[in-house]
């Protein structure tokens, strides 16, 4: 009987085997054994288990998760929390200490700056010695050359030793060799935060191609680019795993948390809990949904959406005349108060933000306990594709550059647009006026 006929016979109701994750990870840990003299290495070799001479430094703590073909998951957390060492052993370019890493298919790594690189060679040379270890053969190889030089556009400098690289030249051949090997899974480690716009642009345009088809493991420090490329999030902590979920719900918790360990708040642990609100002022409450965190010298009890009549409005349609009206209570003596604010489509990603700094930079406010500030934002609405957006509202004490958050709400305010009109990207620009006139015929 042919495979044809057997697979008849076996009729279409019958499941399909399920494929295995891109990238499993099981129970994974790391270890480190760090020495404090050259000569210690040497007394634990002479007195080994007798003795301890080393300090144990635990880079990852039984982390668990899997990820599925196809899909795109972000990896943040402060620098030491194991987001590296992750990649590495994912890779295959570290062992861990406990537990196991499963992958399928060819995996692409982009990780520290000019990793798997020899400064002496020349970055042709290189080309040919990354894509070997990466599986191609020198025949497939020769063919993607071209369009490899080609995405790193460094013109002469191919010919050139690796050591004579700026650090963006040196991203811009990693790259270029990455897209051309026909991986199954990409792993990115802040390979965008180095090289110029034009370029970071061209990588966001084949991550986006490859995303249709291929699975990517993304680290960066740029919470706003793992929103735009990723559906899932993961937040390691100290080597372990804090949060898996929502890439908008990961970040802010654990932007939140970065805020809170700055002013002495010590990390929450429970996976599936935002951070919780701070506790309501004794008086002025107005309840405000969404999720918030701060060091609560004062606290936001009001925000709300005017229209050009001064009416509260949930709607918009854009080009209208608005104005977003946040008033705090005010617990401790700000020297010099910011209010400020942000949209966000449904994804998290910024469209806009703005906030009273600026105005009020030569000659700050002061604002003393019992006090009650209101800021007021005036302009005109963009047109936003039809959908909703969320506000969030934040007040701080201090400057742009050097600031105590004092109150911050994700998720202040819903905004629903109810546009007509074709509004391409993150947002359209109001026109006041379209022409089409031909000035001079043939």
């Amino acid at each position: 009987m042919s495979s044809r006929a057997g697979s008849a016979l076996a009729g279409p109701s019958d499941p399909e085997p399920a494929r295995p994750a891109a990238v499993s990870v099981a129970a994974l840990s790391k270890t480190y054994q760090i020495y404090d003299l050259p000569q210690h290495r040497l007394w634990q070799s002479l007195f080994r288990g007798r003795r301890q001479f080393y300090r144990e430094f635990r880079a990852l703590q039984n982390v668990s998760f899997q990820v599925a073909h196809g899909e795109v998951v972000g990896i943040v957390g402060r620098n030491g929390s194991g987001k590296s060492t992750l990649l590495q052993i994912v890779c295959g370019t570290l062992t861990p200490t406990s537990g196991q890493v499963t992958t399928t298919g060819r995996v692409g790594a982009l990780l520290e700056l000019g990793a798997g690189f020899n400064p002496e060679f020349t970055g042709r040379e290189n080309v040919y010695l990354n894509g070997a270890i990466m599986g191609l053969t020198r025949r497939e190889i020769d063919a993607r050359y071209p369009d490899m030089v080609a995405f790193a556009d460094i013109g002469p400098f191919i010919d050139q030793p690796i050591k004579t690289y700026s650090t963006g030249m040196v991203v811009r051949l990693a790259f270029a060799v990455v897209a051309h090997i026909d991986a199954d899974v990409l792993v990115i480690d802040e390979a965008l935060a180095v090289g110029d716009a034009f370029f970071v642009q061209k990588c966001m345009r084949f991550l986006r191609e490859f995303m249709k088809t291929g699975t990517i493991l993304f680290v960066s420090h740029d919470t706003g680019a793992v929103v735009n490329l990723c559906r899932r999030a993961i937040w390691l902590h100290q080597g372990e795993l804090m949060m898996d979920g929502p890439a908008r719900d990961v970040t802010e918790a654990y932007l939140a948390n970065l805020a809170e360990e700055a002013y002495g708040v010590g990390p929450r642990r429970e996976p599936s809990q935002a951070p919780d609100p701070l506790p309501p002022p004794p008086a002025l409450h107005v309840e405000l949904d969404g999720r918030s965190f701060g060091k609560g010298g004062a606290r936001i009890v009001e925000v709300v959406l005017l229209g050009e009549a001064g009416e509260s409005v949930q709607a918009v349609v854009g080009d209208e005349l608005v104005t977003l009206r946040i008033r705090c209570e005010i617990f401790d003596r700000l020297d010099s108060p910011i209010v400020g604010f942000i949209v966000k489509d449904r994804l998290g990603q910024v469209l806009f933000s703005h906030n009273t700094f600026l105005r009020h930079a030569d000659r700050p406010l002061t604002a003393d306990p019992g006090s009650v500030i209101e800021a007021r934002f005036t302009f005109v609405m963009p047109t936003l594709a039809a959908g909703q957006y969320m506000v969030g509202v934040a007040i701080a004490d201090g400057t742009q550059e050097s600031h105590v958050q004092h109150h911050w709400i994700h998720d202040a305010l819903l905004v629903t647009s109810l546009t007509s009109s074709a509004a391409m990207g993150l947002m359209g620009i109001p026109m006041r006026e379209v022409s089409l006139v031909v000035e001079r015929q043939p």
